[in-house]
């Protein structure tokens, strides 16, 4: 048999990756403590985008705390990424001791309606969520990922978080990807606070305070297919261990006018931040498009 050299390092790779996951927890969060320093301390990994997303976000707050907040928000960073080592061996045993989350609320809604859209934002550990939800969901759970451009890693992320049995859509195909999943049974999950590329085809809303746009895709899907929404909020509850909540938004998204979903969507992921601070990404400048009223006024959500 002969292999391309490509297969040559995935399984090189995998296996590196798979005895990696066969460490101590204790161990894999003492990889994560050494990563932390390095990024926080010696790099300083977006540190200003950092420190100026949280003065934005918490102007009442005084510099020390919002301090506290970044360094905690570094070290779920690392967790983040680190944890997803252990995620190649774990057992299904131990995803649902580690990850609990109502999926019978998910479940149901399915059962009545077929079709269910779940709006979440950038949480840690998203990686956690994505296993443990498609392993306890009684229908598929779908997710949309973004393809890595390197072909022997975007292979080893596929079979990673594929392992329980969760749907994979490529992000940047999916119209034609999403097919074979469009007309059956299942809930999709989509990331709610994405900033909108084209800032002229966005819902310009309030986030902690500043208008910013975000896209116009998961209010616009539910709509289309008359689909309950549901958001979806998970977070820390210690090292290793996460909680997740579904809560119904509606079963009739026509109802709202344009928008008004949208919004409510953004004020439930703020509301959430504010509850677990260093729970969100705040690496990613979210706030980066600037409102002009006189381009932007027929796209704002009040």
């Amino acid at each position: 048999m002969n292999l391309q050299p490509t297969t040559y390092m995935y399984y090189l790779i995998y296996a590196i990756f798979y005895l990696l996951s066969l460490l101590p927890w204790f161990i894999i969060y003492l990889i994560s403590d050494g990563c932390y320093l390095l990024i926080y301390y010696v790099f300083k990994y977006r540190r200003q985008v950092v420190v100026d997303n949280l003065k934005l976000a918490f102007p009442d707050k005084t510099e020390a705390e919002r301090t506290q907040i970044g360094k905690a928000f570094y070290k779920g960073f690392t967790d983040n990424f680190v944890e997803l080592i252990k995620l190649v061996s774990i057992s299904e045993n131990e995803m649902k001791q580690r990850f609990v989350i109502n999926i019978e609320v998910v479940n149901a809604l399915v059962a009545e309606h077929e079709r269910v859209h779940l709006i979440t934002g950038h949480y840690f550990n998203w990686e956690f969520a994505n296993l443990a939800v498609g392993l306890i969901s009684k229908y598929p759970f779908v997710v949309a990922y973004k393809p890595v451009s390197n072909k022997v890693f975007n292979k080893l992320m596929f079979n990673i978080r594929s392992r329980f049995g969760t749907k994979l859509v490529s992000a940047t195909n999916f119209a034609k990807d999403f097919q074979p999943y469009a007309k059956s049974k299942h809930a999709l999950i989509l990331v709610a606070d994405q900033n909108a590329a084209n800032t002229s085809k966005a819902y310009w809303v309030d986030f902690f305070g500043k208008k910013v746009p975000f896209v116009k895709g998961p209010e616009r899907g539910a709509k289309m297919g008359n689909l309950p929404i549901v958001y979806t909020h998970f977070y820390k509850v210690k090292r290793g261990y996460y909680k997740g909540v579904f809560e119904l938004i509606t079963t009739t998204p026509n109802d709202y006018k344009d928008g008004e979903l949208t919004k409510v969507l953004i004020k439930k992921i703020e509301d959430s931040i504010k509850q677990e601070p260093s729970n969100y990404l705040w690496s990613h400048r979210r706030w980066k498009h600037i409102y002009n009223p006189e381009k932007h006024a027929r796209l704002a959500v009040d």
